[in-house]
Formats: structure tokens, C-alpha cells, sequence
């Protein structure tokens, strides 16, 4: 025995005169009666979650998408551009001079490389 789309028509069917015969069995509600929508608002929910499941259970899943290969981003490396000196760097800097046997003091000296 092969279990194919036929199965899943049984158990929708079946669901439905399952649902049928619950919602048969519930006494009717006079318009006096306060839990008449409570009652109906529940045998809704029951029959609307049955037939849902059954679409879903019995529904076929799509095909999976077709294999696509993925791009392929190459970048080029960058280009460094390498600049020679102008001329020599030169900046200031504090050096300590002596002026005697304890004493000294501090100028700007300009230092270049």
C-alpha cells in the first residue's frame, strides 16, 4: 500500500465529519442565552483551525529554487602611489646648552633630516 495524496484526502474528510458531528452534538442556543456566541465563536475556531490544517497538511511543498551560482566580485588592488621628498624635513626641537659648571638653558634648534 502506497501512502500518496489519496491518504491526506482521507484525513481531511475525516476531520470534516469529525468537526461536523461536534458541532451537531452542541445543543442549539436560544437568542436568550448568553453563551450561545461564546459557543458558536468556539465551534468557528475548531472548524476554521481543521480546514486550515487540512490545506496545509495536503498542500504540496514548492520545488526548491534552481541552483544559480554565485557571483564573483574581483576587486583590483589599489594602487599606491609612492611620492619622493622634496627636499630635506626638517622641525624645531628644545635641546638643553650648558652655559657653565651648573647652569644651563634651553633654545630652539632647527633639526633636518
Amino acid at each position: 500500500m502506497s501512502l500518496n495524496g489519496s491518504f491526506t484526502m482521507i484525513r481531511a474528510g475525516a476531520a470534516a465529519l469529525a468537526a461536523t458531528l461536534v458541532l451537531g452534538a452542541v445543543a442549539p442556543a436560544t437568542a436568550r442565552d448568553q453563551t450561545g456566541a461564546i459557543v458558536g465563536g468556539l465551534a468557528a475556531g475548531v472548524v476554521g483551525g481543521m480546514v486550515g490544517s487540512a490545506l496545509v497538511n495536503g498542500a504540496n511543498p514548492p520545488p526548491p529554487p534552481e541552483y544559480r551560482p554565485r557571483r564573483v566580485v574581483v576587486e583590483e588592488p589599489e594602487t599606491i602611489v609612492v611620492r619622493e621628498r622634496r627636499g630635506p624635513i626638517c622641525h624645531y626641537e628644545r635641546r638643553k646648552e650648558w652655559l657653565g659648571d651648573g647652569e644651563f638653558t634651553y633654545r630652539r634648534v632647527e633639526v633636518c633630516e
